[in-house]
């Protein structure tokens, strides 16, 4: 493929990710304030909503990167995931009790059925030389639309409130939506297999996936450490400036380390977003003052520049290019799967024990995470 269609594909995916999230980011700041404070709802079922979402988005990820494979798609995934994203932001405009979340909720998520066969989009039209920064800058762009979608809400919550911001959060993922559909165009490969196959996931693949499975335990919601920052003495409305601190430096951070990981390794940028972590949990077990507890929402963002691109592009390379859909599904699946439990186990552990044991649970399994990956090889 040219150079200058890569580039398009890249740049027109990045856009449509952008707007995706400037769009969702308009309603996430004031997510965990709406469910337990306008729908009422515990933190057992604020985790269990949230880690529900996770749930879906892994399952419906390893589905559709499965199908991407078997039937040379990748572009019908994407634009209708973004359609499925702005449909469930109308649906949480009328909800009247946290239960009615729910159905949404899986809408929402199961639009995360564009995640593998755009991550394997990126991978194909990408070299060794450039995937981690192609993946980096996908991730900024996530970011920086984030951002952009957070001050929407600082200053547009006060006068729309909840319910109307949301539906005004439909629009963009819509605009991403037309964008695909016209301006990226899909060439027919050659099949690459018929039915499912686990060929390509070697012991190596699955040291991986073990490491990614006790790090997802470890790693719950953000709702939590935003509560966390609300019970510390944050005023509500400083709650959005927290959300928008840590995004803003994910997306500084995401191109940096993608290209860092091009020219070093994938796994020394997973070490450090692991140690990162890390020292998040323990400061929030020892914090002390709220400006301590605001500089561990820029490691929080920093370690989430460093995670989240660089495993997509560590994922890619793991496995042959044919299987690359397929192989981001499955370690979405696991992700996931994991996620849903750590955020009802943080849940539960914060009802009961209070809020600092959940990050005591999370120091630990991170550690053994750590320890698995150190153990992973590196193609």
């Amino acid at each position: 493929m040219e150079k200058e269609e890569s580039r398009k594909i890249v740049l027109t995916l990045a856009l449509a990710s952008f707007l995706n999230d400037f769009g969702s980011d308009m309603i996430y700041p004031i997510w965990p304030l709406f469910v337990t404070k306008v729908l009422k709802a515990n933190m057992a079922a604020l985790g269990l909503l949230d880690g529900l979402g996770d749930a879906i988005v892994s399952i419906s990820q390893a589905i559709s990167g499965w199908l991407s494979d078997k039937l040379r798609k990748r572009k019908v995934f994407v634009w209708f995931g973004y359609l499925l994203a702005s449909f469930s932001r109308i649906g949480y405009a009328f909800s009247k009790a946290w239960y009615h979340l729910i159905p949404f909720k899986i809408l929402d998520r199961f639009g995360k059925i564009r995640g593998s066969p755009r991550d394997a989009m990126i991978a194909d039209v990408s070299t060794r030389k450039n995937r981690g920064r192609n993946f980096g800058f996908l991730r900024a762009m996530d970011n920086l639309g984030a951002v952009f979608g957070i001050l929407a809400c600082i200053f547009l919550f006060p006068i729309l409130g909840y319910r109307n911001i949301f539906l005004l959060a439909s629009l963009p993922s819509l605009v991403g939506v037309i964008l695909v559909l016209i301006l990226i165009k899909e060439k027919k490969v050659r099949k690459i297999f018929k039915k499912f196959s686990f060929k390509f996931i070697s012991s190596n693949f699955k040291l991986f996936l073990l490491s990614t499975a006790l790090f997802s335990l470890s790693f719950f919601s953000y709702s939590f450490l935003l509560v966390f920052a609300k019970d510390f003495g944050f005023e509500p409305a400083l709650i959005p400036v927290l959300y928008l601190t840590f995004t803003l430096f994910a997306s500084l951070f995401s191109l940096p380390f993608g290209k860092l990981a091009d020219k070093t390794s994938r796994k020394l940028v997973l070490i450090i977003s692991i140690v990162l972590f890390q020292l998040i949990c323990l400061g929030f077990i020892l914090a002390n003052s709220l400006l301590f507890l605001y500089l561990l929402f820029i490691i929080y963002g920093l370690h989430l520049g460093a995670r989240v691109p660089v495993q997509k592009t560590f994922v890619s390379e793991l496995v042959p290019a044919r299987y690359r859909a397929s192989a981001l599904g499955i370690f979405q699946l696991v992700a996931g799967l994991c996620l849903l439990p750590s955020s009802l186990i943080a849940g539960i552990l914060w009802t009961i024990y209070g809020r600092i044991a959940p990050f005591i649970f999370s120091l630990i399994l991170s550690s053994l995470s750590l320890i698995t990956l150190l153990l992973v090889k590196e193609r």
